[in-house]
């Protein structure tokens, strides 16, 4: 290889870390403000970073909703001033090679205590929006049974609806 190849290849490489590093930023920006808007019950706001076709999946097993089911879901909340409030204590982020398709989990401080979410994001007319997301509780290992414990009969019946409906 010589001198030339080499120093150009160094320059693609270092162009590329850097707009990783800068979306990497850039979707750290976006979630926080998605948070915020929660926190501050701003419903256009929140509801704004996500695609048209976005995906919450939440806590309860019942829920995985569309956009519009979510927004009918959360609407109470945002019109009593106060939506939820989740702060992000720890988060990773990941971009595919295109630039163009993120995804990141996060630690985050909820008045459910611990949680982890997760999210899909995708670049909308160079905007990074938010296309999917799951909020799980955390669970530390010693105490998974006292939690099977606490959900047996719920998550009995759930299923039990869901061979119904088939």
């Amino acid at each position: 290889m010589n001198k030339g190849t080499l120093i150009l290849l160094l320059t693609i490489t270092a162009f590329s870390l850097k707009a990783q590093s800068t979306a990497v930023k850039d979707i750290g920006e976006v979630v926080d403000a998605w948070h915020l808007a929660a926190a501050n019950a701003d419903f256009n706001a929140y509801f704004n970073i996500l695609t048209e076709d976005a995906v919450f999946v939440g806590t309860d097993a019942a829920e995985v909703w569309n956009k519009s089911e979510f927004m009918a879901f959360s609407k109470p909340y945002f019109e009593k001033g106060k939506a939820w409030s989740f702060t992000s204590k720890q988060r990773n982020v990941y971009v595919d090679a295109s630039g163009e398709i993120a995804w990141f989990d996060e630690l985050l401080d909820t008045w459910m205590l611990l949680c982890r979410g997760s999210g899909v994001l995708k670049k909308e007319d160079g905007v990074w929006k938010i296309s999917h997301y799951v909020l799980s509780l955390t669970i530390p290992n010693d105490e998974i049974q006292k939690v099977i414990t606490v959900k047996k009969e719920s998550d009995s019946l759930f299923l039990k609806s869901l061979i119904e409906k088939h």
